[in-house]
């Protein structure tokens, strides 16, 4: 199913994000946890692709492998990164024989090592220019792209990031899923902004439940992403019990769900980082609340 009839229907859906494992142990682990997952009925299963390009097989290889597994819809991430025009091309013939059904275009970061994003010669600069090849060339596939309800940490300004976001949105992309965060007010502000200019594709909430203080400041510090301080306070409290940090990641999580789906967003993109114990809490949690759910 492409996720623009994903989100046709007024249901609010539900979809989680993994990675591809660097061990085979590791492979037969997420697929544990995505069968797990599957009792919630998820929309689509997205899973990354590596840096520089370097799971760009074996992102297909898991995402192919779950959909035949569980038969779920799936999602995979591609980027502009390391990769000529005809590259891409022959990346999006390969996912098109193998019967995936949605891209998440992505401009992609810069190689480890380097500041800057270059494009090699031959490649492409923008996400944008991802969505319209995809669209021109390929459009069996459902096009996601990512947003920034804090800002993407390279823009110069919200409203220059607003700018190119409505260039990914212009080029054909069927759905925005944002970064995580952690204050709904910032994506509520951010969904406003991106109504005023005109964007009507869903504007899906990315959610990390946090599994404890010293991971997630790692995690945030990359993507420049704000911790609220009383969130911190509660994380510091328990700094010496595990159980206890990863309760508090929940507990978050779950009221952010809950004040989300108050406001109707039409889905919840959870990134699992390949476990399912905090993602089957928070929704197990929400179910007898909101039975769109369920």
């Amino acid at each position: 199913m492409k996720i623009a009839e994903l989100f046709s229907h007024g249901r609010c859906r539900i979809s989680f994000e993994v990675y591809p494992p660097k061990k085979q142990e590791g492979l037969e682990h997420l697929y544990q946890v995505v069968g797990e997952l599957c009792s919630f009925d998820p929309g689509f299963i997205s899973c990354t692709y590596g840096a520089g390009g370097s799971t760009r097989d074996r992102t297909l290889e898991i995402i192919t492998e779950i959909r035949q597994r569980y038969g779920v819809p799936t999602t995979a991430h591609f980027t502009c990164v390391g990769s000529t025009v005809e590259e891409i091309r022959a990346w999006l013939t390969r996912a098109t024989e193998l019967g995936v059904e949605n891209i998440m275009a992505l401009r992609g970061d810069p190689p480890k090592g380097e500041a800057e994003f270059k494009a090699v010669e031959g490649g492409l600069r923008y996400a944008n220019e991802l969505v319209a090849l995809i669209r021109s060339e390929f459009p069996n596939f459902g096009i996601g792209v990512a947003g920034y309800p804090e800002t993407h940490q390279e823009a110069p300004s919200p409203d220059v990031d607003l700018d190119n976001l409505v260039r990914k949105v212009d080029a054909g992309a069927d759905a925005v899923f944002t970064q995580l965060y952690y204050d709904n007010d910032d994506f509520f502000r951010f969904r406003d902004r991106c109504h005023e200019r005109g964007i009507s594709v869903p504007i899906v909430p990315g959610i990390l439940p946090i599994l404890s203080k010293k991971q997630i400041e790692r995690i945030t510090s990359m993507c420049k992403a704000r911790l609220p301080e009383e969130l911190l306070e509660k994380l510091a409290a328990c700094a010496d019990d595990a159980e206890a940090q990863e309760q508090v990641g929940v507990d978050h999580a779950r009221h952010q769900c809950e004040g989300l789906l108050r406001e109707g967003v039409p889905g919840i993109h959870l990134y699992i980082l390949n476990r399912s114990a905090s993602a089957q809490r928070i929704l197990n949690g929400l179910a007898d609340l909101f039975p769109v759910m369920a």
